[in-house]
């Protein structure tokens, strides 16, 4: 069979459960949850190790052409989901097909030593090797010069519209930016030598943070005005972005604006960092960036139970995170109904030498009371799965025991 007649029967099951009143229903739902007016909980599922989810072939792939494989996986893997573990995911009748942006980045690559212990995942070990030692490599963080490479965009538009003719509509999507800075700088600078900076060279680390600011700033600019950011967001950072209130008035679909979207950042390497430096280091730079936009999500692994009037300040943060490891009693009573209560429910359940959906439920249901208590509207966001121990029905039953507690509240 061609490639295109194995994606075009692919489009057309997909196509088949877009269609479906249930999408309708799951929009209006995150619609509630993100304008605050939740009707319950929410659930989503990201990052999942699909390397140890096959079940009978489903997510083999059997075209060839390379871009005719990035496809194939897209829309396999929806269809795998849908069936196994659909959660509140939504289904559009669309693909989205990414313009071929260039000039990303800020003249830096990461230089890194891994540590691999399954050599089929792509969660690794890193060791990140400092390039930002001294003054002098400040002068390596360079604004980025972006351009469209408009030939390879057509390309990839005419390909894509060809393969789906009539079954799906194709849309070309720009960048969707986040503020993600101190993930870049730990990479480019070490993750101890970031901590020990804190405390032993703070003007090395503003002076970093001041000159990439400054670039990601310049690069928003640029992606502005060549009209290269996307639009239309049906999720921000492994959650629903369904919502009334974006894009703003006067909204283009040639040129969007950043207003017009979500955008999300985080500090993880804060971790263990107190209030006042994460406020000096982090959230004074970010609150430049999130002035620029429609809404915001903040935060990622970080515990931020006891930070949550600094991010509160953030303009227009609509989700915290709310990790593992928090308090999630003191993390409910302190954002109350502002907020979107976003938990990251541990993946370690899904990791262990015994699969217990028991402990889930009992988890998820102690979530769910405290935000009910305290009137926060909730989403069940499980992410960084490294692992199910190669017993996919893991993740299917979880999905069933989290759907159960945000229906049933047990």
């Amino acid at each position: 069979m061609s490639d295109r007649l194995i994606l075009r029967e692919l489009a057309k099951q997909v196509a088949e459960i877009a269609a479906l009143p249930v999408q309708q229903e799951a929009i209006d739902l995150w619609k509630a949850v993100n304008d605050l007016k939740p009707v319950r909980p929410m659930v989503m599922i990201d990052q999942i190790p699909w390397h140890e989810m096959e079940v009978e072939d489903e997510l083999a792939l059997k075209s060839h052409d390379l871009f005719c494989r990035s496809l194939e996986t897209n829309l396999r893997r929806t269809l795998y989901r849908w069936k196994h573990m659909r959660a509140d995911m939504v289904i559009e009748p669309v693909v989205e097909v990414g313009k071929v942006i260039l000039g990303m980045d800020f003249g830096l690559e990461r230089v890194e030593e891994r540590a691999v212990t399954d050599p089929e995942n792509d969660v690794v070990s890193h060791y990140y090797i400092d390039q930002l030692e001294t003054e002098e490599d400040l002068e390596k963080i360079r604004s980025p010069k972006i351009t469209l490479d408009e030939d390879a965009t057509r390309v990839r538009e005419d390909q894509a519209r060809d393969l789906f003719d009539g079954i799906l509509d194709v849309k070309m999507q720009g960048c969707l930016p986040s503020f993600a800075i101190w993930d870049r700088i730990t990479e480019w600078h070490g993750a101890e030598n970031v901590l020990w900076d804190l405390a032993d060279r703070p003007d090395h680390l503003h002076a970093i943070m001041s000159r990439l600011t400054a670039a990601n700033h310049d690069m928003l600019d640029q992606l502005e005005t060549l009209g290269l950011l996307g639009y239309g967001q049906t999720s921000v950072h492994c959650t629903g972005a369904y919502t009334d209130e974006l894009p703003a008035d006067g909204f283009d679909v040639n040129c969007p604006q950043a207003k017009d979207l979500w955008t999300h950042g985080m500090a993880q390497i804060f971790s263990s960092v107190s209030p006042t430096m994460h406020q000096e280091f982090e959230l004074d730079y970010a609150t430049t960036w999130y002035e620029r936009f429609g809404l915001g999500y903040y935060g990622c692994c970080e515990p931020l139970h006891e930070k949550i009037d600094l991010v509160a300040r953030l303009p227009g943060v609509r989700k915290i995170s709310m990790s593992p490891w928090v308090d999630v009693a003191r993390g409910a009573e302190a954002m109350g109904s502002g907020f979107v209560f976003s938990r990251k429910p541990s993946p370690a359940f899904l990791a262990g030498d015994r699969w217990e959906p028991e402990a889930v439920r009992r988890d998820l249901s102690d979530t769910a009371d405290h935000c009910e208590r305290n009137g926060c509207p909730l989403e069940f966001i499980l992410k960084d799965i490294s692992t199910v121990e190669y017993q996919p029905q893991r993740l299917w039953e979880w999905v069933d025991t989290a759907m159960g507690v945000a229906r049933n509240g047990t």
